[in-house]
């Protein structure tokens, strides 16, 4: 089996998570009936510090059903330029929920507190209004940096002067918070929303979770089945989901620790450029131009080694740690950066 480290969407149920699906007790949740999804609700909204929660199909929907609850057509949305929400969820906002996105660059992730006060339109009959800024926690294209409790608590106070929702794209907020070594409800306190996965390091197969405040799940309950997002006996996969809550939380630590060993191994290597250091949660990007290689031909030549990774941009490579990779994996991938380093300097 190869050693994979697309990502952590690469992980599979455990045998717990299998029992727990196979023996859920189910009902229709288009109806409010299935007990096992309204159990996995609860339970997010109160690990997360909030009113109510509602089960979606992903983290791209959740994110679509959040901008559609919070705003109206012709509103805009500040967001990072980098941002899962702008640059891998195929223009939902804009062409689902009609809103424009107004993207400021952030450095890890995090937007200059000045220029999102600019970026808030005022009371002009030419400008949109604003309706929205997202946040994503931790922030997966700067490496799965974390954004301090310190700089969400700013932008939240900035949101509440000119009452502005803010969503976090949490989507391993659980990642986050061990990070900063802080409960979840901590992180959420500073958003008006919350969307995050139950697959990735939490292991279960599919879905995510949307979590807010009462009125606002209402609504966002009314967008998801909209987008068909309205299921029956959802308690099946549900059940997953109350497992990975339940135990799978404090075990991704693992995978942070597996992240900064290969991020400080691989930036001893000739040829491979490396923040070791700003290694904060389970991504780990390298740079190999100093290879002098193209990143596909480097991905290729990782294949023949046995070792899976995606491309990240020109010259960037991505790891990510997972429940499914062990410290011989680790091990095996740095062995094998190690030797494409000293092929391609001796060819």
């Amino acid at each position: 089996m190869p050693i994979d480290l697309r990502s952590d969407t690469v992980t599979v149920p455990t045998e717990k998570m299998r029992d727990a699906m196979r023996f859920a007790e189910v009902g229709d949740d288009v109806y409010g009936e299935d007990p096992t999804i309204n159990r996995l609700e609860q339970l997010a909204a109160q690990l997360l510090g909030k009113e109510s929660a509602l089960f979606v199909m992903s983290g791209t929907q959740g994110n679509q059903v959040a901008v559609l609850a919070h705003t109206q057509r012709g509103d805009e949305v500040i967001l990072e330029e980098y941002s899962h929400i702008f640059n891998y969820e195929t223009a939902g906002i804009s062409t689902i929920a009609g809103v424009q996105a107004r993207t400021i660059k952030g450095t890890n992730g995090q937007m200059p507190i000045s220029e999102i006060s600019q970026a808030i339109r005022g009371n002009d009959i030419h400008y949109p209004k604003t309706g929205l800024i997202c946040l994503e926690n931790t922030h997966a294209f700067s490496g799965g940096r974390v954004l301090p409790l310190s700089y969400m608590e700013e932008v939240y106070n900035l949101s509440r002067q000119y009452q502005i929702p803010i969503h976090l794209d949490g989507a391993r907020i659980f990642n986050a918070a061990l990070s900063l070594g802080v409960h979840v409800k901590d992180i959420a306190r500073y958003v008006d929303s919350v969307q995050f996965c139950l697959s990735k390091g939490l292991s279960a197969p599919m879905g995510s979770i949307l979590v807010g405040s009462k009125e606002f799940i209402e609504r966002a309950r009314k967008w998801r089945k909209m987008l068909g997002g309205g299921t029956r006996q959802a308690g099946i996969i549900g059940a997953a989901g109350i497992v990975a809550l339940e135990e799978m939380v404090d075990r991704l630590i693992e995978d942070h620790n597996h992240a900064k060993y290969l991020a400080q191994s691989l930036s001893l290597i000739h040829g491979i450029d490396i923040d070791a250091y700003g290694v904060e949660s389970n991504i780990v990007i390298i740079s190999v131009k100093g290879l002098e290689i193209k990143a596909e031909d480097f991905i290729n030549q990782l294949n023949q080694f046995g070792v899976l990774a995606n491309t990240f941009g020109p010259g960037r490579i991505r790891f990510v740690t997972h429940r499914g990779i062990t410290n011989e994996h680790i091990e095996k991938a740095i062995a094998a950066v190690r030797a494409i380093s000293n092929n391609n300097i001796n060819s």
